[in-house]
Parts: C-alpha cells; structure tokens; sequence
C-alpha cells in the first residue's frame, strides 16, 4: 500500500480509503490510485487484515481415506458455503492410524490459525478416533453413522429413510417379494439400507425378507443377478445397495434374457450420473452431496460463533423412473 501511495502521489491513509469503498475520495483520486494498484499488480492481503482484527477466518479441512464416494461435490459444497460465510479453507489428509495421528493432523490445521475443522471420513476408524479425541477448536464430521462425542458436530446423509423410500415404493407397487442386495456389511452405508429396507418390511407384514450380499461394486451385481434370474422362482423386485451394483444386475438380467421391470422390478440408490440414460433408466434415491458438504460448514460456523454441536441429517430424494412397475401377473 505504501508503494501504490508512493507511485499515485497520495497518502496511505487515502490508498486504505480507495480500497474500502469510502465514499470522501475524489473521483480523479480514487482513478489516480486505480491506475497505480493495476500498474503495480497490488493484491491486498485479507489474512493480515484478519488477523489483526484478532480472526484468521480460515477453516481447516481434514480429509480422512482414500475411498471417499463423491468427493468432489462435497468439496463444491464445502468451498461454497465457505465462501459465502467468508472464510478460507486449508485441507490436510489422514490415511488411517491412532487417535493421536488423527489430533496431530488436526493440530497442524489449528497451528495454522484455522478457527475451526470440518472432517470428511470415509471409515469406521475415523469415528473411534474422534470419539477419544480432545478439541481445542470448535469440530464437525461429515460421515455415516452414530458419533458418541459429544463436542464435535456431525452431518450425515439420511441413509436408513432413503432405503424405507425405495422399499415403500416397490410395496406401493404390489410387490411383497421384495430381494435386497446388500453393499459390504462392514459399512454402515451399507447396514443402515438395511435396517430401513427390513423395518418398511416388517411394517408392510412380511417378518422375513430374503437379502443377498454384495459389496457395492458392479461386479458383484452382476454376480447376484445371474444367480436371481437362473431361480425357478424369481422374486418380483430387487433392491440394490447402490446404482454400481443396479447395472451389474441390468448386465446379468440383460444376458439371461429377464425383462426390468416386465420380470422383475429394480431399484437403485445415489442416483449416479447417467441413470436416467441406463436402459432401463433406473429408479434410484438421490443423495445431495453438495449439500452435505454445505451444510458441515454451516454447522461449523455456527460452533464458531457460540452454537452447540449438533447432528444433522440430510434427507435423500426418490426418484421414480422406468426400471420399477407393479408386479407381473
């Protein structure tokens, strides 16, 4: 600021005016000063701003595992929501480890005068971890399951509803033999579909289900829909623990000549790019991850500002298409 004085033949005082908008400055001034901060190439620094007024507004941003489903639209929805409060993000990744590996990362975000620290976790080891932690900043977790600490705030995708709405829907249709396929058991993603697919059976009157596992991969759809289209009698609808697994069971129904939904019904769950344009485009629940990512910022901001940690869950969306109709006769 001083050289842009220095090259506009004005006092720093009136550089400071120019920038902040104020309204005392002479036209011919303030394009005097305009000039010189473009000749120049002047950036004005809003970290030393900040932290003379005593605040970083920078966030830190934890990214823990290497699996992470959607990143890229909870980042879109971290930096917006960021953005629009008017804080920076500093990101850090931890792969795995202790609890002290995890609060060494995020102590390293802090060292950076980082106000707060949103964690993005893809395992169940991320959750033990938090649990023991201590935090120095205010804290929130974007992640699946139940976090029993009760310092730091949570966000997660509704996934027990979104699997009661693609359940109740194929029972709306008529179908009582409804087959779930599950994704690997090992992830609460996965068990959470279905505690809600069994519990909107169990309300509907059929005590027993019969579900099949699978591991959230395509491949394994296809496996458990070649083995479902040689039965003598099939179910009249599938429930798949994810899109990836739907098109293996298209691929598998597709070669062992089972018509969807003519046969058999499907229903998906993420609403993957392009399952509008599947063949049949596939009834799925859609998950807004943009919004997940949104609303971890906001939920930290709040902390930041004097809020109590909170949890929230984000409610998914059915989307009706044309791999699901009322049972065959």
């Amino acid at each position: 600021m001083v050289d842009v004085a220095r090259e506009a033949g004005v006092a720093h005082v009136t550089v400071s005016r120019v920038l902040n908008d104020h309204p005392s400055v002479r036209p011919r001034t303030r394009e005097r000063v305009m000039a010189a901060i473009e000749r120049l190439g002047y950036r004005r620094n809003d970290l030393a701003r900040s932290l003379k007024r005593g605040r970083s507004m920078t966030l830190g941003l934890v990214i823990a595992g290497s699996e992470l489903f959607e990143l890229p639209r909870i980042l879109l929805g971290v930096e917006e929501a960021a953005r629009r409060a008017g804080y920076f993000v500093h990101m850090s990744s931890w792969q795995g480890g202790d609890a002290d590996q995890l609060a060494a990362t995020v102590d390293r975000l802090t060292s950076q005068a980082a106000e707060g620290v949103a964690v993005i976790a893809d395992r169940p080891v991320v959750a033990s971890a938090l649990e023991r932690m201590v935090t120095r900043v205010p804290m929130t977790v974007v992640m699946s399951g139940d976090l029993a600490n009760a310092s730091i705030g949570s966000v997660e995708l509704d996934q027990e509803l979104g699997a009661r709405l693609a359940t109740r829907h194929l029972l709306e249709l008529g179908h009582r033999d409804i087959v779930h396929l599950t994704g690997r058991l090992t992830a609460f993603d996965a068990r959470a579909r279905v505690d809600g697919w069994r519990a909107e059976m169990r309300e509907a009157g059929v005590a027993s289900p019969e579900m099949l596992e699978g591991d959230f991969t395509a491949a394994s759809g296809y496996r458990l829909g070649r083995e479902v289209a040689r039965r003598t009698r099939r179910p009249t609808a599938l429930f798949a623990g994810n899109d990836q697994m739907a098109m293996g069971v298209l691929a598998a129904f597709a070669e062992e000549g089972v018509a969807v939904p003519g046969d058999v019904s499907l229903v998906g769950f993420d609403d993957i790019r392009g399952a509008e344009y599947l063949v049949p485009s596939l009834t799925t629940v859609r998950q807004d991850f943009v919004a997940l990512g949104r609303t971890s910022i906001d939920v930290l901001v709040g902390m930041i500002g004097g809020e109590r940690p909170r949890h929230h869950l984000i409610a998914p969306t059915f989307i009706a298409r044309r791999s699901s109709a009322t049972p065959p006769r």
